[in-house]
C-alpha cells in the first residue's frame, strides 16, 4: 500500500544548528514527501505562522543546545495549542538534550535523542512503527566459504601437497586411537534411546579414559575446582537468556558488504559467564563466537557429562555445556567449537556437529608443535576429526599459531596448507587462518620495524597467489601489538581490522582490550571497547584501501618460495609425522617443540 504524501515543516528552534534537519529533509524528499526547512533564527511565533500558512501535516523541531530547553519547548507547545493547530498537526522534537520522556512531558508527539536515524524520523512522519533493523540492516548468518572453489593457482605447490597428503592417508590407514574409539561410542550414547544401553556404553567409554574421567563415570567424582551447575543456576540462566533476547537490538559492525565477519572468543570456565559475555558481544555487533578450551580438558583422555563449571581458563567441553551455549545464541551468530589440539579432537568435532555448530578448528602442525599434543597422535586423530567435520558440513579453520613460538610464516603456512589439502581430500571445507600479529619472527627479523601493514599484507597476498580459498585472520588480529592501555589496545585492534578488510579477507577474530595482553580476567566493557573501535574503523575507511609498500609484494614472493622449499623437503622425507618430529615445519631453535601429550598411544589395527 503506497504511503500518503505529507507536508513536513522542519524548524530549527536553535540559533545556529540545522544540519540534522537538512539530513532528514533529504530523506523525506527521497521518500516522496514535501518539505520546507525554515531558517535557524525564526522565533516561536514565526514558526507557528509558517505551519498555518503552509498547511503542514507534520512538524519536526530540533533543539541542539540544552540550557533552558524545557521552558523554550514548553512555550512552543503552548503557542501551538493557542493557535488551534495542535490537534491536527503532529509535532516531533529532536536534539542532543532530548529524551522521549522529556518530549512526552512537554506535550510533543515524539522525542528523538542522540543516535536518531533519518529512517526513524521518516517512520514518525508516515505514522508507522519504526523497526530498527530496517535502518541498520537485519543481521544474517554468513557462510564465509561461499564463492570459493579451492582451485590452486600454484600448481607445483599443489602437486607437492597431493604427494604429502597421499602419504598421510596411507600412514593413518592402519591406525586408530582411544579418542577415535571414544568418539564412536559418544555418537552411540547420543543416538540410543534405551537408558540401560546408554549406561552400558558409558562404562565402555570410561575404560578408554584416564583416571580423572574414569572416576567421574564410576563414582560421580569431579576433578578438583570443577562442579556441576545447580538446578536453580540453570533456571536463572534460562530466564536470563529469555530476558536478554526479548530486548536485544544488535548492532551491525560492517559499514560495507566487503567488511569481514567479526568473531570473539570466550572461555571463562563457567557456562553462565560464557553466555553473558556472548550476549553482550552479540548486542554490540559480534557476528561469531569461538568456544575456547585450552585447559586441562585438552590434556585429558575423555570428557565428563553434564552442565559443568570450573575455576580455570577455558570452558569445559561436554554435550550439555555446548548445547546450552548453542541454545542461547541469536539466529545470526556463527558458532565455532575449537578442536585443533588435545586428546579429544575427534569427539570435540563430533559433539560440535551433533549440536549444530557452524565451524570447527583443526590444525595438526600447530597442535603438535605449539599446542602440546604428540604429532603422531594428533595426525591420526585429525584425519578422523576432519571426516566428522565433512559429515556434519562444518568448515574448519587451520590456524598458524606456531608463528607465536617464532616459527617463520613460510613454515607455519606450509603446515596450514598441508592440513587444508588433507581436508579437501576428505571432503571438508578448510579456511586459511594466518596470524595478523607482531610475531617473534618479525621481532627478530625486523619486517615490522617501519609499519605493521606490509608483512601482514604479504601473508594475504601470498595465500591468494597460491589458492582460491577463504581467509580468516585470527589469533586474534593485532596480537602482541596491544598494551595494557585500553585505548591503545582497542585502536590497534581496529587498525588491524581495517587492514584485513582492505585486503579482502572473509573474517577476523578480535580480542577484548584487556584480553590482548593477558593482564587478568576478561571484562565485558573491554570487549565492547574493541567491538566499537572496529565498527568505527570500518565506517572510517569504507570502500577506501590501505595501500602497502612494495615490500609487501617482495615478502609475499619470499614466503611463497619458502613454502615450496619446505614442501619439497617434507615430500622428500616421505613421512609427514616424521617431518614434524624432525623440525622441518618448525624447529626447536624456532620455538617449536613436538608435544608429549598422547605420545605412544596410537593403536595399530
Amino acid at each position: 500500500m503506497p504511503v500518503q504524501k505529507k507536508k513536513v515543516l522542519l524548524a530549527p528552534l536553535d540559533p545556529v544548528h540545522d544540519i540534522g534537519l537538512k539530513m532528514i529533509k533529504r530523506g523525506l524528499e527521497q521518500a516522496g514527501h514535501e518539505t520546507l526547512l525554515l531558517p535557524p533564527d525564526y522565533s516561536h511565533e514565526e514558526i507557528i505562522k509558517a505551519i498555518i500558512d503552509n498547511k503542514a501535516d507534520v512538524v519536526l523541531v530540533s533543539r541542539t543546545l540544552g540550557y533552558g530547553v524545557a521552558e523554550i519547548l514548553g512555550k512552543f507547545i503552548d503557542l501551538a495549542e493557542a493557535a488551534g493547530i495542535r490537534d491536527r498537526v503532529k509535532i516531533g522534537i529532536g536534539g542532543m538534550a532530548i529524551r522521549p520522556e522529556l518530549a512526552a512531558e512537554l506535550g510533543f508527539d515524539a522525542g528523538f535523542g542522540p543516535g536518531t536515524t533519518v529512517q526513524e524520523a521518516i517512520a514518525f512522519v508516515e505514522g508507522r512503527e519504526y523497526v530498527p533493523e530496517e535502518a541498520r540492516g537485519k543481521k544474517v548468518k554468513r557462510d564465509i566459504t561461499q564463492g570459493y572453489n579451492y582451485e590452486f593457482k600454484n600448481k607445483s605447490i599443489e602437486k607437492l601437497l597431493d604427494t604429502i597428503v597421499d602419504g598421510i592417508l596411507d600412514y593413518v590407514s592402519d591406525k586408530t586411537t582411544a579418542a577415535i574409539q571414544r568418539a564412536e561410542l559418544r555418537k552411540k550414547i547420543l543416538e540410543v534411546q534405551n537408558e540401560s544401553e546408554k549406561q552400558s556404553l558409558r562404562m565402555e567409554y570410561s575404560k578408554l579414559c584416564d583416571e580423572t574421567v574414569r572416576a567421574f563415570y564410576e563414582s560421580g567424582k569431579y576433578r578438583e575446582k570443577t562442579r556441576p551447575l545447580s538446578y536453580s543456576e540453570l533456571k536463572s540462566l534460562e530466564n536470563y537468556v529469555l530476558e536478554v533476547n526479548s530486548r536485544m537490538n544488535p548492532l551491525k559492525l560492517q559499514h560495507i558488504e566487503e567488511n569481514p565477519v567479526v568473531f570473539i572468543q570466550y572461555g571463562t570456565g563457567c557456562p553462565f559467564m560464557d553466555i553473558a559475555h556472548i550476549k553482550s558481544c552479540e548486542a554490540w555487533g559480534a557476528d561469531g563466537v569461538v568456544h575456547f578450551d585450552p585447559s586441562w580438558g585438552a590434556r585429558t583422555e575423555g570428557f565428563f557429562e553434564g552442565y559443568i563449571t570450573h575455576e580455570e581458563d577455558g570452558s569445559v567441553i561436554t554435550y550439555e555445556n555446548l548445547k546450552g551455549i548453542k541454545d542461547s545464541l541469536s539466529p545470526f551468530t556463527l558458532w565455532q567449537v575449537r578442536a585443533h589440539r588435545g586428546l579429544n579432537t575427534p569427539e570435540t568435532v563430533l559433539l560440535a556437529g551433533k549440536i549444530g555448530a557452524d565451524l570447527t578448528k583443526i590444525n595438526i602442525a600447530y597442535g603438535s608443535l605449539g599446542g602440546g599434543t604428540d604429532p603422531e597422535r594428533l595426525t591420526v586423530d585429525a584425519v578422523s576429526a576432519i571426516k566428522y567435520a565433512a559429515e556434519y558440513n562444518m568448515p574448519f579453520d587451520v590456524v598458524t599459531n606456531e608463528e607465536l613460538c617464532g616459527v617463520p610464516a613460510y613454515k607455519a603456512f606450509t603446515g596450514m596448507l598441508i592440513v587444508s589439502k588433507l581436508g579437501l581430500r576428505l571432503g571438508g571445507k578448510p579456511i586459511l587462518q594466518p596470524l595478523f600479529c607482531y610475531s617473534p619472527e618479525v621481532m627478530v627479523s625486523g619486517q615490522m620495524e617501519d609499519n605493521y601493514v606490509d608483512f601482514n599484507a604479504a601473508k594475504i597476498m601470498c595465500l591468494r597467489n597460491i589458492v582460491n580459498a577463504p581467509i580468516w585472520c585470527g589469533a586474534p588480529i593485532g596480537f602482541l601489538t596491544q598494551t595494557e592501555d585500553r585505548v591503545q589496545s582497542s585502536l590497534m585492534t581496529a587498525l588491524h581490522a581495517s587492514l584485513a578488510s582492505s585486503l579482502g579477507v572473509d573474517a577476523i577474530s578480535i580480542a577484548s582490550a584487556d584480553e590482548a595482553f593477558s593482564g587478568g580476567p576478561i571484562s565485558v566493557p573491554a570487549r565492547i571497547d574493541t567491538l566499537r573501535a572496529t565498527q568505527s574503523a570500518f565506517r572510517f575507511f569504507g570502500k577506501s584501501d590501505i595501500v602497502p609498500t612494495k615490500s609487501a609484494e617482495k615478502w609475499a614472493k619470499e614466503i611463497e618460495s619458502g613454502i615450496e622449499k619446505v614442501l619439497e623437503s617434507v615430500a622428500e622425507n616421505g613421512n609427514f609425522v616424521e617431518a614434524l618430529y624432525k623440525g622441518l615445519l618448525g624447529s626447536r631453535e624456532e620455538g617449536a617443540y613436538p608435544g608429549r601429550a598422547g605420545r605412544g598411544t596410537v593403536i595399530r589395527v
